[in-house]
């Protein structure tokens, strides 16, 4: 959430101090009650502390003179920002959400292939490799997966099971 913080302050020449918490250190949980929400990121300026990723890039974008040049140019940059978080939302249903389309099919199928071809293929692609099981793992497909009718079929016609 804080990659649009870094991209503003890098292209505005400014430096910067990053603190980077382990899921360790944040599952001991100290630092978790410690932080407004209850939750990560949290940044500081001077004396002021805020935690919201967009909360921070609005506090950049007045200091830095990125919030337009009147109250009407900073509501709709506030409009094209929020409309930033819902597309934000649909990626985030999109990857962690039970979502299927025709797409994960066609990629399933295209790595499951590489799978059997050459089974180490995913071992340096954790995240890929996770998507792959995830879809596979859906109730009816894996019925259909562990069947004869897929597991006997030929991959390419080259003979290749």
């Amino acid at each position: 959430r804080c990659e649009a913080v870094r991209m503003l302050l890098t292209d505005q020449g400014q430096e910067w101090q990053e603190d980077v918490v382990t899921v360790d250190l944040w599952q001991k949980g100290e630092l978790k009650k410690s932080c407004l929400f209850g939750q990560l990121p949290k940044f500081r300026d001077g004396d002021l502390t805020l935690y919201q990723s967009n909360a921070f890039l609005r506090h950049l974008a007045r200091t830095y003179g990125l919030y337009g040049k009147d109250q009407r140019e900073a509501a709709l940059l506030d409009m094209v920002n929020d409309g930033v978080e819902d597309l934000r939302l649909k990626y985030a249903q999109l990857i962690y959400q039970n979502y299927i389309s025709f797409a994960d099919y066609n990629l399933v199928e295209l790595v499951r292939n590489h799978l059997v071809l050459a089974p180490g293929c995913l071992a340096s692609c954790p995240l890929l490799a996770a998507y792959v099981e995830r879809v596979s793992a859906r109730p009816r497909l894996r019925t259909y997966l562990e069947s004869a009718a897929h597991r006997d079929r030929p991959i390419n016609g080259n003979g290749k099971q």
